[in-house]
C-alpha cells in the first residue's frame, strides 16, 4: 500500500478519546491495527521511530472491519507539544506585501513602486545572508482544528496565518541542515492566529513585537486536524497552503517561497535548543493574510485550512468571547 495516512485523536459522541489512523476518510483505532499501540499520538511520538515503522508494516495489509466514516467521529487536537517554535517573516512574498500595503520596516513615507523595490532589495539580501527569526509559544495556545475559535472580545484585529508545522521526531541538538529532515516524525496543519493591533509595543519600540499578546491567546495556534509521516513527504518545500474564509480563497501559495527551508530552520533552532519528540515548529505563513485585504475575523466566519500533500483539512468556526460582567473577569 502506498497511499497517504495519518494520525489524529478522536472519540465516538465525545466519549474517550483515542489515536486512530486515517485513510480516504476512513479511520481506524490504532489498536485494531496493533494489539499494543500506545493509548496516545503523544506516547507514540516518545518512541517514533518503532511504532511509525510497525504501523507502516501492518498498513501493507490492514484490517478490512473496523473502518468508520471521519465524518461519524469527534476529531481532537492530535497532541499538546511541551514546546512550540514559531518562524517569523519567513515567506517573501508575505513579508514584501507588508512593506508595500503597509510601509512595515520604516518605509511608509515611500511610494509604492519604491516600497515594492525596498522590499525586494530586503527579501533577497535576507535570504543571502540572514538568518531564520525564531520565537516560543505556550501551550495553552494550542487548539484544535474542529473546535471553534473563540475571538477575545477585547482584540480588534484578529488576523489569520496558515502555516506547515514540523513535528520532531527524535532528540535533536545541533543537527545539519543536511540530516535536518531525518528527524522530523511528520507534518501537520497550524493556523497562527495574531491580533494586529498588539504587535508593536509603541511605549517602548526598540523591545520590538509583542509575542504575548498578539499571538497567545489561548486556542490562537489551531493545529491538525492529523499528522502525516514524514515518509509521504519527500520534499517539505514542495507543498501548496490555501485557506478559504466562508469559501473564499485567502492563502494560496507553495512552501517553495520559503526564505529558510525546514531543514534551515531545524538546523538553526537545534543550534540554540534541544529539541525533543513532539515538539512542534510553525515554518511561516504566506501572503494572502488579513492585513492584506483589510478583513480580520469575525463571530460566525469559518476557515477552511488545508497543505495540498498532507492528509485532513482544517474546518474551523469563529465564536466571540463573551465579555465577563465588571469584577468577575480574569
Amino acid at each position: 500500500m502506498t497511499e497517504i495516512y495519518a494520525f489524529g485523536t478522536f472519540s465516538n459522541d465525545g466519549g474517550q478519546e483515542w489515536p486512530g489512523v486515517c485513510l480516504n476518510g476512513e479511520v481506524l483505532p490504532l489498536k485494531d491495527l496493533i494489539e499494543d499501540a500506545p493509548g496516545s499520538l503523544a506516547v507514540m511520538l516518545g518512541a517514533w521511530g518503532g511504532w511509525e515503522e510497525r504501523v507502516h508494516r501492518a498498513m501493507q495489509f490492514p484490517p478490512v472491519a473496523g473502518w468508520v466514516a471521519e465524518q461519524a467521529l469527534s476529531i481532537h487536537l492530535p497532541y499538546r507539544p511541551d514546546s512550540i517554535f514559531g518562524s517569523g517573516a519567513n515567506y517573501r512574498k508575505h513579508v514584501i506585501d507588508l512593506i508595500v500595503d503597509h510601509g512595515a520596516g520604516g518605509v511608509a513615507h515611500l511610494d509604492t513602486e519604491a516600497r515594492r523595490k525596498h522590499g525586494v532589495e530586503l527579501m533577497d539580501r535576507r535570504a543571502a545572508t540572514g538568518k531564520p527569526y525564531v520565537f516560543l509559544v505556550p501551550r495553552s495556545a494550542v487548539g484544535g482544528s474542529h473546535e471553534p475559535l473563540v475571538l477575545p472580545y477585547d482584540m480588534e484585529q484578529p488576523d489569520w496565518e496558515l502555516e506547515l508545522a514540523v513535528v520532531i521526531g527524535k532528540t535533536t541538538r545541533r543537527v545539519s541542515r543536511k540530516d535536518a529532515l531525518g528527524h522530523v516524525a511528520g507534518y501537520t496543519i497550524v493556523n497562527d492566529i495574531t491580533a494586529r493591533e498588539l504587535v508593536d509595543r509603541p511605549d517602548i519600540p526598540q523591545m520590538g513585537m509583542d509575542w504575548l499578546a498578539s499571538k497567545s491567546a489561548m486556542g490562537f495556534k489551531v493545529t491538525g486536524p492529523y499528522i502525516t509521516p514524514a515518509r509521504f513527504v519527500p520534499d517539505p518545500q514542495k507543498l501548496h497552503i490555501r485557506l478559504s474564509l466562508n469559501g473564499e480563497v485567502r492563502q494560496d501559495e507553495g512552501t517553495d517561497d520559503m526564505i529558510f527551508s525546514v531543514a534551515r530552520l531545524i538546523e538553526f533552532i537545534s543550534a540554540y535548543v534541544q529539541l525533543n519528540p513532539g515538539d512542534l515548529i510553525m515554518t511561516g505563513s504566506p501572503s494572502g493574510n488579513g492585513t492584506h485585504y483589510n478583513r480580520f475575523l469575525r463571530d460566525g466566519d469559518v476557515m477552511k485550512g488545508e497543505i495540498l500533500g498532507l492528509a485532513g483539512a482544517q474546518m474551523t468556526p469563529c465564536r466571540l468571547e463573551a465579555q465577563s460582567p465588571i469584577g468577575t473577569g480574569a
